[in-house]
């Protein structure tokens, strides 16, 4: 009776072991198959943390078209303005990292972590929380007024400025975004005061500019030069270096003594723990894209020629940037 107990038993036992081994290869099974599955392989989510109209929308959609060739798999832009651009990197910064969401930032990515420490709250995201994959333009900004403003010139709009504190007011993409930090840096050396009026984008501000609600914009020059040619508004300064090829009469700031510079680049990120295969992948389909001629012309007809660079060169710009603007945005201080 023992004997036939214990080899039941011992049938009980092996079955059960069988059991247990078919489930494991059944779950490990799709696990494999997902793990073997080449990447991509579905639709890939390009998060552009404004409204469309910008600088950061003017270069995702060309962008993301060549690499949806590129990749064989579509790559699709999703506008998520807000909070000066930090609505949408926080939700590519918390995205998964499995490659399926990059980001298209703009020079914005360098200065808000500093602005939420200056403004004691929580931080929006961590710059550490993305991996730079390639930049793709870096414009300097420039100072625009409507074509029927009584201001022909730099001079004269400070002086206007001068005259009347806080009467001038313009718009920008959100506090401390990229067309509010170069008022704000232009204000602080000319010793102006203007009112700042911030909107969820480059496209709504520029939209108020044209609507007679405020009096001047700093941004790329891709957002405003479908204006300038059709006579609605004129550009009074830039804050670059030299003369610009889209706007060739325009004088920059520092040749004209207010000694400012600033630069609205954009740039492509990956959440920071994204598998350096599937990061290579994608460095490879953006360099593709940057060499693209439809997206060079469809970028340089907007105003904003392609100025690429690589991963490496990239990732140490941003870090540069992130070091120069500590101290203008600790200038600035607190902005409700």
């Amino acid at each position: 009776m023992q004997r036939y107990l214990g080899s039941a038993a011992g049938r009980m036992t092996l079955r059960v072991a069988q059991l247990a081994a078919g489930a494991v290869l059944a779950l490990a099974a799709p696990l494999a198959w997902s793990q073997a599955a080449p990447y991509p392989s579905h639709t890939i989510t390009l998060v552009v943390p404004f409204p469309p109209g910008g600088l950061a929308d003017t270069v995702a959609r060309p962008v993301a078209e060549a690499m949806s060739r590129d990749l064989g798999q579509a790559v699709v832009v999703e506008n998520r303005p807000g909070a000066g651009g930090g609505m949408g990197m926080a939700v590519a910064a918390k995205a998964r990292a499995d490659g399926y969401t990059l980001l298209m930032a703009l020079s914005s990515f360098s200065v808000l972590p500093l602005a939420d420490a200056v403004l004691e709250r929580a931080p929006m995201f961590a710059p550490g929380d993305l991996r730079p994959l390639a930049r793709f333009t870096a414009d300097p900004t420039v100072l625009a007024v409507r074509a029927d403003a009584p201001w022909k010139s730099v001079k004269e709009f400070i002086a206007d400025a001068r005259k009347r504190p806080g009467a001038i007011n313009y718009g920008s993409s959100g506090n401390y975004g990229t067309m509010h930090v170069p008022m704000a840096m232009l204000a602080q050396n000319a010793g102006v005061h203007m009112t700042h009026i911030p909107y969820t984008g480059a496209g709504p501000a520029v939209l108020a500019l044209l609507g007679g609600q405020i009096d001047a914009v700093s941004t790329g020059p891709s957002t405003v030069l479908h204006y300038v040619q059709t006579g609605k508004l004129r550009v009074l300064g830039h804050w670059g270096r030299g003369r610009l090829e889209a706007l060739p009469d325009v004088p920059s700031l520092t040749e004209l003594g207010y000694g400012v510079e600033y630069a609205q680049w954009s740039g492509m990120f990956v959440p920071a723990a994204t598998p350096d295969a599937i990061v290579q992948r994608l460095r490879s389909a953006a360099r593709a894209a940057a060499n693209d001629a439809a997206v060079r012309a469809a970028i340089q007809s907007a105003g904003s020629p392609v100025q690429y660079q690589d991963s490496p060169e990239f990732e140490k710009y941003v870090q540069e940037d992130s070091v120069r603007m500590v101290d203008v945005v600790h200038r600035i201080g607190k902005v409700d």
